[in-house]
């Protein structure tokens, strides 16, 4: 399967029986990116994180007693 990264425009080949190939097939929301660009941005957000001025928001978690 020819796949294309979303940042970089790069074109890579991945195994049509790979759990990401039919995560992609199937669910059109996930996205590729290459090992280069995601390695990347998880430095960058490392870096981030390590400054102290990185707020992650989540959403709040209701807790239901049913």
């Amino acid at each position: 399967m020819r796949v294309k990264c979303v940042i970089c425009d790069q074109i890579q080949s991945i195994e049509d029986d790979s759990f990401q190939a039919k995560r992609l097939r199937n669910r059109p929301i996930h996205t590729f990116m290459c090992k280069p660009c995601e390695e990347r941005i998880t430095e960058k957000t490392n870096q981030r994180i390590a400054t102290g001025n990185f707020k992650l928001y989540r959403s709040k978690s209701e807790d239901d007693e049913w």
